[in-house]
């Protein structure tokens, strides 16, 4: 069976071609377009897939999206938001202004630097006016709950009418390609929950998904068995880790949607007993699910921002998402008798959570779906539709998307007019610079599906200068307060981290951190974070064999398998696509070289030089 899926249009919209249960083609929008998170109809990705599987609009059997019809989104919606104005209406203030005075008093002097900050301790001050109604209408007051159901009613009306503008978009795309007849849909959950436990390779698992929104819920739990999945409980919106996180983020001055990742990092700086008390008063846990008091009033948390340090609040957020997840896990894994367990949905991109949950006691292995936020869910629901019955296969790769001849490449260099080489060894040429001190840009083979860089889109640099995190990401145009990640060789995991065991294969995708061995912190402290932990990708020959061997070649060098591994892409922009894309990000960038397909360029600014 050929089944064509499409990820929500809302968001980075994706495409992917599945055969009978395997991923053909699979790609973001955004990397064609040059849009960031593409929102609408993925033109480029559908022409892609389809002309790479060899196959027209004609040998589609089926294609599957993951939403409902508009009109059963907005049921669901309507019927969420009802249920969540009679628990609000029931709820009681905690004793919010008494609670953020003893938190205030708990807040520790730093004098520390911490990259990316004025001062350790800054905050968001908005002035009089603005903290004033804050403290008014994001406290503990009837205020600030009818506050809450106002703002509630704001996002219900928003998401109905998207819902029914992204529906029109798909169906007038599906009708201009003759595949309007062929449209399959299915509830947002059930495409997470499909896309994690179809590529896990497990024969039975817990399967966990939580987002922000979808088809009425905020996350759910089932259980999956040779290829079948049981839905056993969903986690009701709008009371959401997916938006709470939305929040903070926003809160702390990032774009909700695009920079969680900066609040991960951020949070490790900070001291979680400030505020952690506070949040946590707000949630009720029962049962393995869980309510959140006024989770869509953002003035709560834009109060917070302003009257305490950055840090403290991002540390606060991180720590109860864990605490609140780490307990929807281990009860459903008790309740249900299962030790495997995967995960997917937009807040399951926060590595530091699925390293809580790989460590937790009853959890033996821990899978992550590499694109596990909305872009992965066309994927997902095509993988359910095609799936043959009893197979149980782990994915390979997310090398998936687009590939380029070494002609094209030529041919994109010599109209740049750029010089290159082609050096005996590529993997040689690249290592010996990166340990000479250079940054080098790699770009060759099948461009990576989802979020993360895995090689051939990437940029790379030895691990030995802990600085660089703050110059190269200036040099890129970048503002982050994570340390670049690691690329590690296959065969020298144990060397460089603990507690891998039964999460090695979600570590081949970059989705989970670990703690990092003493001889890693001490060899590699730029891919090392300030908690001793480190976001991986392990690296093996058989899956790539010529980024392999650069960190073979370079370990040769340096006696070090790991070097940081960093997505090719300048500022706000999707990671390349194709070789014009690589070129032109690496002449903006100012990156030393360039390895593409088996050419090797040096910056011409550096061979003036």
């Amino acid at each position: 069976m050929i089944v064509l899926g499409i990820s929500p249009l809302d968001k980075d919209a994706t495409a992917a071609l599945v055969v009978d249960g395997k991923v053909v083609f699979a790609a973001g929008e955004e990397r064609f377009s040059r849009q960031k998170q593409h929102v609408g109809f993925p033109w480029q990705a559908i022409e892609h897939a389809l002309k790479w599987g060899g196959v027209t609009t004609k040998d589609v059997d089926l294609v599957a999206y993951p939403f409902l019809t508009a009109a059963q989104e907005a049921d669901l919606i309507t019927k969420a938001f009802a249920a969540n104005e009679a628990f609000e209406r029931e709820s009681h203030d905690q004793g919010l202004v008494g609670q953020l005075r003893a938190a205030l008093a708990r807040v520790p002097e730093r004098k520390q630097a911490i990259p990316g900050l004025g001062h350790p301790n800054e905050r968001l001050p908005k002035g009089l006016v603005k903290e004033t109604y804050y403290r008014l209408v994001g406290g503990g007051s009837g205020l600030a709950r009818n506050k809450a159901l106002a703002l509630a009613q704001q996002w219900q009306t928003a998401a109905i009418e998207a819902h029914r503008r992204h529906e029109a978009d798909l169906l007038a795309g599906l009708q201009k390609l003759g595949l309007g007849t062929k449209l399959r849909r299915c509830e947002h959950h059930l495409s997470h929950a499909a896309n994690a436990f179809l590529s896990s390779g497990f024969e039975r698992a817990l399967i966990v998904t939580f987002d922000g929104y979808g088809s009425g819920k905020a996350g759910s739990i089932s259980v999956g068995t040779r290829g079948r999945i049981q839905r056993v409980h969903d986690f009701a919106f709008p009371h959401s880790l997916g938006t709470m996180y939305e929040n903070v983020t926003g809160a702390l001055g990032f774009r909700p949607d695009r920079h969680a990742g900066k609040i991960v990092g951020l949070a490790a700086y900070g001291d979680p007993a400030v505020l952690g008390p506070v949040l946590l008063s707000r949630i009720e846990q029962r049962d393995g699910d869980f309510r959140i008091r006024q989770n869509l009033n953002v003035r709560f948390t834009q109060n917070l921002t302003s009257r305490f340090p950055k840090v403290d609040v991002a540390a606060a957020y991180q720590h109860v998402l864990e605490v609140v997840a780490c307990n929807v896990v281990a009860h459903w894994s008790k309740q249900l008798g299962l030790r495997d367990v995967v995960l997917s949905g937009g807040v399951t991109a926060n590595v530091k959570l699925n390293q809580r949950i790989h460590a937790l006691d009853g959890i033996d292995r821990t899978f992550v779906y590499p694109d596990m936020g909305d872009g992965g869910c066309g994927t997902g629901l095509a993988l359910q539709l095609s799936w043959p019955e009893g197979k149980v296969e782990p994915i390979r790769d997310v090398y998936l998307g687009p590939s380029y001849t070494d002609a094209e490449i030529k041919t994109a260099l010599e109209q740049e007019g750029l010089r290159f080489t082609q050096p005996a060894s590529i993997a040689a040429e690249v290592a010996r610079r990166i340990h000479a001190g250079e940054v080098i840009g790699r770009f060759d083979g099948r461009m990576e599906y989802g979020p993360r860089a895995l090689g051939n889109r990437s940029v790379l640099y030895h691990a030995r200068e802990p600085e660089v995190n703050q110059w190269l990401n200036k040099r890129l145009g970048r503002t982050e307060f994570m340390p670049f990640a690691p690329v590690t060789l296959w065969e020298a995991r144990e060397r460089c981290y603990v507690g891998l065991e039964g999460a090695e294969h979600a570590a081949e995708f970059m989705t989970i951190t670990f703690d990092c061995t003493p001889w890693m912190r001490a060899q590699c402290p730029a891919a090392v974070h300030v908690d001793g932990t480190a976001r991986p990708q392990l690296i093996r020959r058989e899956i790539n064999p010529g980024y392999h061997a650069i960190l073979t070649e370079y370990e040769k060098l340096s006696g070090i398998p790991t070097l940081i591994n960093t997505s090719f892409n300048m500022h706000e922009e999707p990671i390349v696509c194709s070789p014009r894309d690589a070129i032109r990000a690496f002449l903006a960038g100012r990156i030393d070289g360039l390895a593409i397909g088996p050419y090797f360029v040096e910056h011409p600014e550096r061979a003036k030089a």
